[in-house]
């Protein structure tokens, strides 16, 4: 009955995988403890809205855009930035017109991986964590770990499944009953991902449940003027952008793709 030890790896590796991603997901849910309430209507700025809704590099896209709105740097479609004013009106523009270098000009994706990266942001991030809007680095990743653990777990139970059906010596009629076995464990990982998947779609993995709440209470954004695209692209990302130029220069897509 060797296909009974391959049954017991894969049960033990679903439970353990599946709690871990449950304690996770409780642990997410639960405010930091050193924040003494919620606040009830925290007024936050777009950078503030958009490492919320987006994370780091969200943040980086709007400090492109808003300099670009107002000719402090082109962003060309071809995926290439240019200093045209090296004057910033914040930390974090500043932070990007340095991450281009002294020869003005430098493609847009390491400036937005260096913007991300910057001391700026990372204060951004520890302000919102403080008040409790935020999920602390180490809750995130812990998610994502559980995440993949689980994912592993299901990935295991087939491999344990097919290795228990195809073992010599079996008699006939041997694979139904066995496969059925491991269909349970299977079962419970992959309601796992649902249930995650569900719980954190469409939320954003910044954001704790009181900052999400803050998302969700913010208005839609009216199409048109400067603020109004600034404000769409802090909550939606750079797909808010309509130019095709401008949304070209930010995803490094052609334009009519």
């Amino acid at each position: 009955m060797l296909w009974v030890m391959f049954l017991l790896v894969a049960w033990g590796a679903a439970a353990i995988s599946c709690v871990r991603l449950c304690l996770a997901s409780a642990q997410a849910a639960q405010p930091p403890a050193d924040v003494a309430r919620e606040p009830s209507r925290p007024e936050l700025n777009l950078y503030e809205t958009a490492f919320l809704a987006g994370g780091p590099h969200r943040v980086a896209d709007l400090a492109l855009v808003s300099l670009h709105l107002r000719r402090r740097l082109l962003l060309a479609h071809t995926g290439w930035a240019t200093v045209v004013d090296p004057e910033g009106v914040d930390e974090v523009e500043r932070t990007v017109i340095r991450a281009i270098g002294p020869e003005g000009q430098s493609r847009i994706a390491p400036i937005r991986a260096a913007a991300a990266a910057a001391d700026a942001v990372r204060t951004l991030a520890d302000r919102l964590v403080a008040t409790g809007l935020a999920v602390p680095p180490g809750t995130r990743t812990g998610i994502a770990s559980a995440v993949r653990a689980v994912r592993g777990s299901a990935v295991l139970v087939v491999v344990m499944g097919a290795a228990a059906v195809l073992l010599p010596g079996r008699e006939p009629g041997y694979g139904g009953p066995v496969l059925a076995w491991f269909g349970l464990p299977l079962v419970l990982t992959l309601g796992c991902l649902a249930i995650a998947r569900i719980e954190n779609h469409p939320y954003s993995p910044w954001a704790s449940p009181t900052g999400q709440r803050w998302l969700d209470s913010l208005p839609a954004p009216v199409r048109g003027a400067d603020r109004e695209l600034l404000a769409a692209v802090a909550v939606r990302g750079v797909r808010a952008v309509r130019d095709p130029a401008l949304r070209a220069a930010l995803t490094g897509r052609p334009m009519n793709a």
